[in-house]
């Protein structure tokens, strides 16, 4: 009757991980879903229909609610928790180095959840490996306790409150509106600014662009080599909002990264830009109405180091890994979408 998830990072993990909580809730119906997440999961989800009934914002734990070290969770951190009498505890938040110990002090009657040969175990689990889709393997976890998916792609629902918010600041959004996002967290996963213009001006379409507030730079960026007029906005829009931007929209053209994902979840077009071996973790599982392009660049263009071997290092160096991908092939998936009619 009471599950805790543990999912406690970014839009796009998260997303990815809603199939599972769906579910779970599917499964066991009259249970109540308690995410342990962040701030943002609190606000996003408030009033949102889904899976997820309470939010509880983790505090910084490191290894379980940031990778900054020295963060220890506090003992009145686990009481509080411990009181609310959890059934079943599930952890879909990595390899379990830090995660397991957090959920078995959790103190559920159950703790099921994934697996790295460094971890501890909990009661029941599955291995965690690199070169999985991330979807999948939370599904696999869901599956320990009887819970198997409808479908294997997330859904958001956009609220009255989101239109409101975008309505606030555009009005409304003109026909044909097509949505262009050129940031991402992981610099070497950005596609260059120059490229993402030419495929918005090509299009002939209205053109918003759009980032949050730290990644304006590249906003502007886009906006100042396109040829054509377009609108930015970098940090305007709310998470809520964005969903309901990209829900009117045709098309979102993005790199790899969490507003790529929203987009997707509300029923929207996209075309992504990603790199091999986030192609495997991440994709897209459907191609009707979402068509990744794929840099096979294997290694660090600057010092070599693989980027292939999960094992491996991250070097120091953060050029794009993917600016070779041809703008006529983004095109190319993009008019192909735009020429039919893809929404759901």
């Amino acid at each position: 009757m009471r599950i805790a998830v543990l999912r406690a990072n970014a839009v796009g993990d998260f997303l990815l991980a809603l199939p599972a909580l769906e579910a779970l809730s599917s499964r066991y119906p009259g249970a109540e879903i308690t995410l342990l997440g962040l701030d943002w999961h609190a606000a996003f989800l408030r009033g949102r229909p889904g899976p997820v009934a309470k939010v509880v914002a983790l505090p910084p734990v490191t290894g379980v609610s940031t990778m900054e070290a020295g963060h220890r969770a506090p003992p009145e951190l686990f009481a509080r928790l411990r009181e609310r009498r959890f059934d079943l505890a599930v952890q879909i938040h990595g390899g379990g180095r830090h995660s397991n110990p957090f959920v078995r002090e959790l103190g559920a009657g159950l703790t099921v959840g994934l697996r790295a040969p460094d971890a501890e175990p909990l009661d029941r689990w599955v291995h965690y490996g690199g070169h999985q889709h991330e979807t999948l393997r939370f599904l696999e976890v869901a599956a320990l306790v009887g819970a198997t998916a409808d479908r294997l792609e997330p859904r958001v629902e956009v609220t009255a409150a989101d239109a409101a918010e975008v309505a606030a600041v555009l009005g409304e959004p003109p026909p044909g509106l097509v949505a262009i996002h050129p940031g991402a967290n992981d610099p070497r996963r950005r596609w260059p600014v120059e490229s993402f213009a030419a495929v918005a001006d090509a299009l002939g379409r209205p053109v918003v662009v759009t980032g949050s507030r730290a990644e304006r730079d590249l906003v502007a960026g886009v906006v100042s080599a396109m040829r054509r007029p377009a609108l930015p906005l970098a940090g305007v829009l709310g998470l809520g909002g964005l969903a309901a931007l990209y829900r009117a929209c045709d098309l979102v053209v993005a790199n790899d990264t969490g507003p790529r994902h929203l987009a997707a979840a509300v029923g929207t077009a996209t075309v992504g830009v990603y790199w091999c071996g986030n192609l495997i973790n991440a994709g897209p599982i459907s191609r009707d109405r979402h068509r990744p392009l794929v840099s096979w660049t294997p290694a660090c263009p600057v010092c070599g180091t693989d980027g292939l071997d999960p094992a491996v290092p991250r070097c120091p160096h953060d050029p794009s890994w993917v600016a070779g991908i041809p703008v006529e092939s983004v095109l190319e998936q993009a008019h192909d979408l735009l020429r039919s009619d893809h929404r759901p």
